[in-house]
């Protein structure tokens, strides 16, 4: 079932790749009293999540820090050292945003956001989204209706609804 806006986010133990190698993150422990936007998308280094998903969340970061989130968290069913290297790669680690792991696509399931796209090689991905939720509870959530779009989903849009 996919999660709703009033729906709170399940724990799960994702990725990081901290200074001594991969570190998990439980969900819980990112969202307990805080502000935070999560976006989802197919891919580290893909097309549209690279030239546009994730610019838009560098872009936007200033603005969404000025309305109070404590930290934007970008989810891939990749594993932590591709998301760390991208994070790198296109800036968005030194913008200040989070980049972690879904290697199992625990939480990406757990959500209801996986699909699979086998002629790319693409099994339990993650669908392209956004959400902002405080305290767990999903208060606004953006799902784009296919893999190469980023409208819906995008910071700008996200910002919009805060």
């Amino acid at each position: 079932m996919t999660i709703s806006v009033g729906d709170t986010l399940p724990d799960a133990t994702l990725l990081i790749f901290g200074e001594k190698g991969p570190e998990p993150v439980k969900m819980a422990d990112k969202l307990k009293g805080r502000k935070v936007v999560i976006f989802g998308l197919p891919g580290a280094y893909t097309g549209t999540c690279t030239s546009a998903h994730v610019p838009s969340f560098i872009r936007t970061k200033g603005e969404f820090d000025a309305k109070g989130v404590d930290e934007i968290i970008c989810v891939s069913v990749n594993d932590p050292f591709v998301m760390a290297a991208w994070g790198k790669d296109t800036g968005a680690a030194a913008a200040g945003l989070t980049f972690l792991g879904d290697a199992g696509a625990e939480f990406t399931k757990a959500i209801g956001m996986n699909w699979t796209a086998e002629p790319a090689g693409f099994f339990d991905r993650s669908r392209r989204y956004a959400l902002y939720a405080e305290d767990g509870v999903v208060k606004s959530l953006n799902i784009e209706a296919g893999p190469g779009v980023c409208d819906l989903s995008s910071g700008e849009t996200l910002l919009s609804q805060i």
